[in-house]
């Protein structure tokens, strides 16, 4: 019985894939893996801000009828001018659903053993599609945007309370937005303001929160852009060799030589309005020669491998041995940058905005900071500025972790 019991778990062993062993050992981390709890709270709340904090009510009933101002105000861009709020708050109606769905697919495709794995073409194809489909609505939601005109619910409500006329609303748990103003300056802590008050008569709280969105999406997307340049240029690079390895490494010397802040200032200093796409573009294309260097090194490293001789033996496209053969085995190192990665763009956007450089439109950390550090308020201070040391620590400890994870030394 035990020697059946011992054959089984080595059977369950051997068939754990990659990921699934390095899952494992990031688990063993207890500090990193809190960190990644951590990370994925501010993702939460990033993305459910608008039930958190905001002016329009869920239901709002009138003798006229009953209305949903809260839901048709997740896609007004009078309401909500940034676009990257009109993103996560499409997260929050679909992304949210759909990324629900397919955790189940998946977890329903692993039950029932190997003979669905010939389907996962098909699961990476209904993948994009939903993707592109995300894409498409978000694009024709900033195109027509639903202009309905401001209005003050929760001012209106307690006019309608005390006049005694029948009105009836649910509001989320803090009646502000972002954007509301007419509170009393630099209003220290209070019951009403539990971070206070900043120099623009706007609530601290609310702006930080919704400032999550604003760095998270920076440092994301930032990273996205230059792992993917840095991809491109470090596998083309180590996989060819010869001039081509010899001019795109003169390209990244030379973009090294000059200091990634100057260059950003530089860069954001002649466009008119800073907006956070810019930020995001600016970022990625300064900041890629760390991930092309890694990948250089991965590609000259595997590229003499036997797989490699295979794979060019049966005939596979260049294309295909580097994307789909090389690439999946060269990961490792940057997988452990991007997390880093995400931290350092945060920290950028965030000294843009205190220097006055960042997207003015954005409830951004760096602006509360350098309201703080102009009128000397110490709430304006301490509050963004834990945020910031808070995410960055959470992302590098869960870098830590990956690292660790990653390294067949290190596996216990």
């Amino acid at each position: 019985m035990s020697e059946a019991l011992s054959q089984l778990e080595q059977q369950g062993k051997d068939d754990l894939t990659y990921g699934d062993i390095v899952w494992g050992q990031f688990r063993k981390t207890r500090l990193s893996y809190i960190c990644l709890l951590g990370v994925g709270v501010l993702f939460g709340l990033a993305i459910f801000a608008p039930v958190i904090a905001s002016t329009r009510p869920f239901l709002w009933t009138t003798p006229e009828g009953t209305t949903f101002p809260w839901f048709t105000s997740l896609f007004d861009r009078n309401y909500y001018e940034n676009a990257v709020d009109i993103f996560f708050n499409l997260w929050l109606i679909f992304g949210i659903p759909l990324a629900f769905a397919w955790g189940v697919y998946i977890k329903r495709v692993q039950k029932q053993g190997l003979q669905k794995r010939p389907r996962r073409r098909k699961m990476i194809r209904a993948l994009w599609g939903c993707i592109a489909l995300f894409l498409v609505t978000f694009m024709g939601i900033l195109a027509n945007p639903h202009a309905e005109p401001y209005r003050l619910y929760a001012e209106e409500y307690e006019t309608a309370q005390e006049a005694g006329d029948d009105v009836s609303a649910v509001f989320p748990f803090i009646r502000y937005s972002p954007r509301q103003t007419g509170f009393r300056p630099l209003e220290k802590p209070s019951r009403q303001h539990i971070l206070g008050v900043d120099q623009s008569t706007r609530d601290v709280a609310v702006r930080l929160l919704y400032g999550t969105r604003i760095s998270l999406s920076i440092g994301v997307i930032a990273v996205a852009i230059y792992v993917t340049i840095g991809i491109i240029m470090g596998a083309t690079a180590g996989f060819f060799g010869g001039w081509v390895d010899i001019a795109i490494q003169r390209l990244i010397e030379v973009t090294m030589c000059v200091p990634s802040l100057f260059v950003i200032l530089t860069l954001v200093a002649f466009v008119e309005e800073p907006s956070i796409f810019h930020i995001m573009v600016i970022i990625g294309l300064v900041r890629w020669t760390g991930v092309a260097r890694l990948t250089r090194g991965e590609y000259l490293r595997l590229r003499s491998l036997d797989f490699v001789t295979a794979a060019k033996a049966l005939g596979y496209t260049r294309r295909r041995i580097i994307f789909h053969q090389i690439l999946p085995n060269a990961m490792g190192p940057i997988l452990v940058a991007a997390p880093f990665g995400v931290a350092s763009a945060i920290l950028f956007e965030a000294t843009l905005s205190f220097l006055g450089l960042g997207d003015l439109s954005a409830p951004s950390w760096g602006q509360t900071l350098q309201e703080g550090y102009a009128s000397g308020s110490w709430h304006l201070i301490l509050a963004p500025g834990f945020a910031i040391f808070l995410t960055v620590f959470l992302l590098n400890m869960a870098g830590e972790g990956v690292r660790d994870a990653l390294d067949p030394k290190m596996r216990k």
